[in-house]
């Protein structure tokens, strides 16, 4: 039986089978729900992150963004980075480059995502279970998983969602879907 989902107008929700989620029923104001899914990602070849202890943050219209510990970034895999933004609900995010393995050349030099992950030192009351996390764009790593599954990332550049078969959309962040 098909679920009734509030959407703007002409969005035809794709209906989720058994074991997927559809964003379209996802809350706004955004939830966050513990996730104990095994999250990696690499970089350079490196696995710059592992985790078993993330974060699931959940808003209509857009893929789960993963929220990671900063307690399980390996050591030396972020620098602070220039500039901030700011969010509605949670607050003012600061900038990270994540910091990898070897880019391969011959002087070995670490491959650098520069501005690649966000996090919210202070976030508004709601969200203060942020503080001590971040969150970053897939698009600019080699490669993250969820449960050894690769993600896609969410369409666009400003958005840090993860596409997984566990989700189905339309997705915000393609075109035609800035007025979402």
């Amino acid at each position: 039986m098909a679920t009734t989902r509030r959407t703007p107008r002409g969005v035809v929700p794709v209906e989720p089978q058994p074991g997927q989620e559809s964003v379209w029923d996802y809350p706004r104001p955004p939830r966050t729900e513990p996730s104990s899914e095994h999250v990696v990602v690499r970089l350079g070849g490196a696995v710059v992150i592992d985790t078993r202890r993330s974060l699931r943050l959940l808003e209509t219209s857009h893929p789960p963004t993963y929220y990671l510990p900063l307690d399980d970034v390996a050591p030396g895999a972020l620098r602070a980075a220039a500039g901030s933004s700011f969010c509605e609900w949670k607050g003012i995010a600061s900038y990270l480059d994540v910091v990898g393995g070897s880019d391969g050349g011959p002087d070995g030099q670490p491959v650098v995502a520069e501005r690649a992950a966000w996090t919210y030192p202070h976030p508004t009351p709601p969200f203060e279970h942020l503080a001590g996390y971040l969150a970053l764009y897939p698009a600019r790593m080699d490669e993250c998983t969820v449960d050894d599954e690769p993600v896609r990332a969410q369409e666009g550049g400003f958005y840090g969602g993860w596409v997984t078969g566990r989700v189905v959309g339309p997705f915000k962040g393609g075109a035609g879907s800035s007025s979402w």
